[in-house]
């Protein structure tokens, strides 16, 4: 008995006819014998959350650099908060739950250490340019699995490149993890900034909470629920205008009022010059990379990509530390 065609009849029974089909797939760019057991999509799940940048995660900022406390967001709490939204719509919605988990996970793997003070400042020093969005595909196509890269397929690819809010995913999976990455992230930042002391809850404007609720329970939940009952039947992800124009309003107050704050910016100016640091040692001293590294100058990469390369799949730690040991003189003995 094969479980994978099985999976498969059973997806194209109950999935909506707007959903992805796992028999649907456009494939790999190269050619893979199908697993018996998974679906293409799972598959594809499993090799990103296996993969070395998966777990990278875990020591990359989300928005507070080096906060005080254990309960505050990482890359990849974030990154898990997404995959739990993003699932329970698909799967109110009848999507293929598994592609939307797959391009959950991987959707911010090619993010740097420190947060967008990371990207920004990678953005401004390389000649390529940087967004994570990017990265994160660079990462799954090329730099993991010894450089040979995780061979995902189309959908799940298209999804992590076009996450961010001005892109459009192919498919309604796709679509479903852009909306639920605002979605989590609006609301966790919230609940990471109160328990930081940046804001209080009667602080977010009323004509907001009106309509998105009055605690992280309620946001979520509205959230969800607006965006389930609006898409429902229908070729799209939306949400009702009431509810899309709250959540608009809601970022840009975030935006002001926390990411801009004098608490989340106080430090990425430290954080801005080491990367600034690093990155001009290692232009400068490619063969001080890692031999992982060095492998894509050997063949024939250029050196400034593969330096973008390596301080991008850096966590915050590990970029500390290589900014100790190319900056600060290092006690010695002479007796």
């Amino acid at each position: 008995m094969n479980i994978r065609v099985e999976r498969e009849k059973i997806e194209n029974y109950i999935l909506s006819e707007f959903a992805m089909k796992s028999t649907d797939t456009k494939g790999r760019d190269f050619f893979e014998q199908k697993c018996d057991i998974r679906t293409e999509f799972q598959r594809d799940r499993d090799r990103i959350l296996h993969s070395k940048a998966f777990r990278r995660m875990k020591h990359k900022t989300q928005v507070f650099i080096s906060p005080e406390g254990d309960h505050y967001r990482t890359r990849l709490t974030h990154t898990l908060e997404v995959s739990q939204i993003a699932r329970t719509i698909s799967r109110a919605l009848r999507l293929n739950e598994d592609l939307t988990e797959a391009i959950a996970l991987g959707h911010d793997l090619g993010h740097t250490p420190f947060g967008h003070s990371g990207e920004r400042i990678l953005n401004s020093l390389s000649p390529f340019g940087f967004e994570h969005n990017v990265q994160s595909v660079r990462v799954v196509e090329i730099l993991e699995n010894d450089g040979k890269g995780l061979n995902l397929t189309v959908e799940v690819r298209d999804g992590i490149l076009n996450h961010r809010t001005r892109f459009n995913p192919s498919t309604l999976e796709g679509k479903v993890v852009r909306l639920s990455d605002k979605i989590a992230y609006i609301n966790h930042d919230i609940d990471d900034a109160i328990r930081g002391g940046i804001l209080k809850e009667s602080d977010i404007p009323k004509d907001i909470t009106d309509v998105v609720g009055k605690s992280f329970e309620e946001r979520i939940n509205s959230m969800i629920h607006n965006t389930v009952e609006n898409s429902i039947g229908i070729n799209d992800i939306k949400q009702s205008d009431d509810m899309s124009k709250a959540v608009y309003d809601l970022r840009k107050y975030l935006f002001t009022n926390v990411y801009m704050s004098d608490r989340a910016k106080k430090e990425e100016e430290k954080t801005e010059n080491m990367i600034k640091i690093l990155y001009e040692y290692y232009c400068e001293k490619p063969y001080k990379m890692s031999d992982e590294f060095k492998r894509f100058i050997e063949e024939g990469i250029d050196a400034e990509r593969v330096v973008c390369d390596y301080i991008a799949c850096m966590t915050d730690r590990f970029a500390i530390k290589k900014f100790i040991d190319i900056s600060i003189p290092k006690s010695w003995n002479i007796y």
